[in-house]
């Protein structure tokens, strides 16, 4: 049973990074970047605790997956300040150096004595903090597009699936603290930066970078309503209360950032 169940979360993970890949390729890495912060990888991770050990380990987790996003946010501008600055084995060494980023600031983190609230602000208050960090990168759209071929989506989905082995085998040997931090890392935005990366050019994985800080609202709202709701709910409903909650924020974003537009052309137009 506990096979077929990570045989399922590694299927979806994979799944999602691959058509993140495509969205990125045939809407816009902009777009791809926003909903990159989508739960997906963290969802999949709290879920599985809820059903493997218990909804209450889940909630709790959740709360430390929320001051783990803090983490995750200082890993993608780790990758994007290294991938701006080496020049050879660009890939490798900008994915180690982000890598080595992400270990030191789940490290600090554990040693914070954690409660809800702090929980809340410190991911909210790092986010605006690296949207105001990015907001001089460019948004770049993938203008020729990679010829797709069963080569090309096997090497995704390896890079997917070695990514999500390693880091969901993590938290089965620790308790709740450290298993909430290592759930918020970026399962699913990683390989999706490496394909990305690999693909085309460091500029267009930067502008999937840039609009992260922006995606990962909804994934702070995800992360905030489990640990509310699985205690009271379970983790079915628990679980569908929270995505919808998560889409929500999705929608009212792109309803504004609509509005702003349509605002904009006008004002331009008069």
């Amino acid at each position: 049973m506990i096979e077929l169940l990570f045989v399922i979360k590694l299927l979806v993970a994979i799944a999602f990074v691959i058509g993140l890949s495509l969205l990125a390729e045939n809407v816009s890495p902009k777009v791809a970047g926003v909903l990159s912060g989508y739960p997906t990888g963290s969802a999949i991770t709290l879920f599985f605790f809820g059903l493997e050990v218990s909804p209450e380990f889940a909630a709790k987790s959740a709360v430390y997956n929320m001051i783990g996003l803090t983490a995750a946010l200082s890993f993608v501008y780790i990758y994007y300040i290294a991938s701006k600055y080496f020049s050879k084995f660009n890939i490798l060494l900008s994915s180690l150096t982000a890598l080595f980023g992400y270990f030191i600031v789940v490290s600090l983190l554990h040693l914070v004595e954690i409660n809800k609230y702090i929980a809340i602000f410190i991911p909210i208050a790092f986010s605006f903090l690296f949207i105001h960090l990015f907001k001089n990168i460019e948004n770049i759209n993938i203008q020729k597009k990679a010829k797709l071929n069963y080569k090309i989506l096997f090497v995704r989905a390896f890079f997917a699936a070695l990514i999500i082995l390693l880091i969901t085998s993590v938290p089965k040997f620790v308790g709740p603290t450290w298993a909430g931090l290592f759930s918020a890392f970026p399962t699913t935005l990683f390989p999706l930066m490496l394909i990305i990366h690999f693909t085309y050019s460091k500029e267009h994985v930067h502008t999937v970078i840039k609009n992260v800080p922006v995606g990962m609202f909804s994934l702070i709202i995800y992360s905030l309503v489990i640990s509310i709701v699985y205690p009271l709910f379970g983790i079915y409903y628990g679980t569908l209360i929270s995505f919808g909650a998560a889409t929500i924020y999705l929608i009212a974003y792109k309803k504004v950032i609509s509005f702003k537009n349509k605002r904009q052309l006008k004002q331009t137009l008069d």
